[in-house]
């Protein structure tokens, strides 16, 4: 049984090392093809919070002053999240501070990564970008809450990899519901693949 856990943060940064620091972060578990549980914490890691940041996301100096340490935060995200494979739209920025947050805490943090952007640029080749909001769109998949906000846009992430894998199914008759289908179908040539036909 599979289980996957699709994670997003809100930083202050765009690299951890360069001084990013995970303000927020979000994890919503899928089994079964169905969500079944979410989590979701703001976190201080004693940072500023830029303006830019504040305007794009919401989350505000203050919000983060009442927020818990970094260190429990991610303990606890760690242990919601198990030994699922773990899921990110644009995964090798949520990967970055996911292993810079939980080594900072001496926490394993090897987890395998899916990236539902690399497969949206194989299995719909033809959208005309493949950003969350476009796909979130394309499938007319609801908003809850606000994009920039990390349960929103775990939980928009979470709804875009359902509907992948129910295409995928289509396609490849099962082999949606296998990680490592998943991760060789993300890494190869789009050419090598199958991939949704354009709507008409």
């Amino acid at each position: 049984m599979t289980r996957y856990a699709v994670i997003d943060f809100e930083t202050n940064g765009l690299m951890p090392d360069q001084g990013g620091r995970a303000l927020e972060v979000a994890a919503v578990l899928v089994q079964d093809h169905q969500i079944v549980d979410t989590w979701q914490s703001l976190m201080n890691p004693g940072v500023r919070v830029p303006g830019f940041i504040t305007s794009l996301t919401g989350i505000t100096p203050m919000m983060i002053r009442g927020a818990p340490a970094p260190e429990r935060v991610m303990a606890e995200v760690a242990e919601f999240v198990g030994d699922a494979t773990l899921v990110a739209h644009n995964a090798s920025f949520d990967r970055k501070f996911w292993q810079h947050e939980l080594s900072r805490i001496d926490r394993p943090h090897q987890h395998d990564f899916l990236c539902t952007v690399l497969i949206a640029r194989r299995l719909y080749p033809w959208s005309i970008n493949h950003k969350l909001v476009t796909l979130v769109d394309l499938h007319n998949i609801p908003v809850d809450g606000r994009h920039h906000r990390a349960l929103a846009d775990a939980s928009m992430t979470a709804h875009l990899f359902l509907r992948m894998q129910t295409d995928l199914a289509a396609l490849y008759q099962g082999a949606e519901s296998n990680p490592s289908f998943l991760s060789q179908y993300q890494k190869n040539i789009k050419a090598q693949l199958k991939s949704v036909p354009e709507p008409a």
